[in-house]
């Protein structure tokens, strides 16, 4: 299966629909599946649009062949801690266009796992090694990032939630960030850089490739790179 994957979209649908472009064509192909890890609402100014959209794709392909897991920013949104859309000015909360996303909301599932790749939005108790499935709110809470090989988990994991910079050091990186051991981080923080990086994992060969317009790469580590 190739699995490509997404997150950390914050309501740039423009963006989205560029990274869309690049890997929608695949989704017609038995083996390949689109995987969003969370995150979808507030910053860009169009939340209702890219939930929209992820439900479009669903009803077009399949919730099986597109698959949108649960990131912090819904679960604020199902706390009934704010709206939709958040104004950067005072850091406050905006209904959309009225649109309750409630129940679609819910139904999201917090992990995904297929081949040697847990798929998650934020990360997972790596303090609890095979038992790790058992702190959900590591799933979307996780903070802040672990590097290193996972000691009592033979899997990888790929998630969002925190910039790529952040975890580089480096403010100009908002790439795909890849500790050389277990860790795949995929924010490449968009309200920055107006993209939304896509790692493909391919679980037959487990083996994990940036995708762009311009190719495909397999993701080297980080250190090894820069």
């Amino acid at each position: 299966m190739k699995i490509y994957c997404m997150s950390d979209i914050h309501g740039f649908l423009n963006e989205f629909d560029e990274a869309l472009s690049v890997v929608e064509e695949h989704l017609a192909e038995a083996d390949s599946m689109l995987l969003l890890l969370g995150d979808y609402i507030h910053g860009g100014g169009d939340s209702a649009g890219v939930l929209d959209r992820i439900i479009g794709l669903q009803k077009k392909y399949g919730d099986n062949k597109v698959v949108a897991l649960l990131g912090n920013h819904e679960e604020m949104y199902l706390r009934g801690e704010c709206g939709l859309e958040r104004t950067a000015s005072a850091y406050s909360y905006d209904d959309a266009d009225g649109t309750d996303y409630t129940d679609w909301l819910e139904n999201l599932p917090r992990i995904y796992q297929a081949g040697n790749t847990i798929f998650v939005h934020a990360g997972i108790n790596e303090d609890c090694g095979e038992d790790w499935e058992w702190d959900y709110d590591m799933f979307t809470e996780k903070y802040p990032a672990q590097l290193g090989e996972i000691k009592g988990v033979k899997e990888k994991v790929v998630a969002g939630h925190i910039w790529t910079s952040e975890i580089s050091g480096d403010p100009d990186f908002n790439g795909i960030y890849f500790d050389g051991a277990s860790h795949y981080y995929i924010d490449g923080n968009v309200i920055k850089s107006l993209e939304i990086p896509i790692l493909m994992a391919d679980t037959a060969t487990d083996r994990y490739y940036r995708v762009t317009e311009g190719g495909i790469w397999e993701i080297l580590p980080y250190d090894s790179e820069n």
